[in-house]
């Protein structure tokens, strides 16, 4: 389970890739290290279908009952609490040049996953939502109203399961990502698969955050 990215390209590549018209997020730095709670560029489409880049702040709340952690990684689709944040109007793109999976076994081994060495950029399949309350650190708590995402994962691909053999982040590339903000249910769900091992590659193992793209 993918709790761990990186974003390491600059903003007009986002912006260019994934159609974003208008762009909220300020003036955002190279991010080699993307952890739960933490703020992040997301592509969303607003009301009037443009695209736009939002800083939202990663984790979903739990569904009832299950605890008060933010839920990072959204696979069982067929539950009626997550059905509902598939409509169109709450899909959303995470961009990610990178994202890590540690080893099930002990010590855990962290391992860097990128479509090449020079990390080109992709996207997470995500959804967001507005939310009110209390994030962030303990040594930083922030109230208030929030933007929140999460992203789909599904199982691991040849690459990834013998490292990490219960899920991985559902990867969109070129048209998927047209397809998952603008298809309709049942076009939206077949993207939740597998990117095919081969397109995959192990690009670090053993950094806390993904090192520089290799020169």
């Amino acid at each position: 389970m993918c709790n761990l990215y990186s974003l390491t390209s600059n903003q007009d590549s986002i912006r260019r890739l994934f159609k974003a018209k208008r762009d909220r997020a300020g003036n955002t730095p190279p991010l080699p290290a993307i952890f739960p709670d933490y703020l992040a560029p997301v592509v969303r489409t607003d009301p009037d279908g443009e695209r736009a880049i939002e800083m939202m702040r990663w984790g979903f709340p739990p569904p009832p009952n299950l605890g008060n952690y933010p839920v990072t990684n959204v696979r069982n689709l067929a539950s009626p609490y997550w059905r509902g944040w598939l409509k169109k109007e709450w899909r959303c793109l995470v961009p990610a040049t990178s994202f890590s999976e540690y080893t099930d076994s002990r010590p855990k081994i962290i391992h860097w996953f990128a479509l090449g060495e020079e990390r080109p950029l992709f996207a997470f399949a995500g959804i967001w939502r507005p939310w009110t309350g209390t994030r962030g650190t303990k040594a930083n708590p922030v109230t208030g109203e929030h933007l929140l995402f999460s992203f789909l994962t599904t199982e691991p691909n040849e690459l990834v399961r013998p490292i990490h053999a219960k899920a991985m982040p559902v990867i969109l590339t070129g048209d998927e990502c047209d397809q998952w903000l603008e298809g309709d249910t049942a076009e939206i769900l077949a993207l939740q698969r597998p990117l095919p091992a081969e397109r995959l590659r192990i690009v670090a193992t053993g950094e806390k955050q993904d090192p520089p793209k290799a020169a």
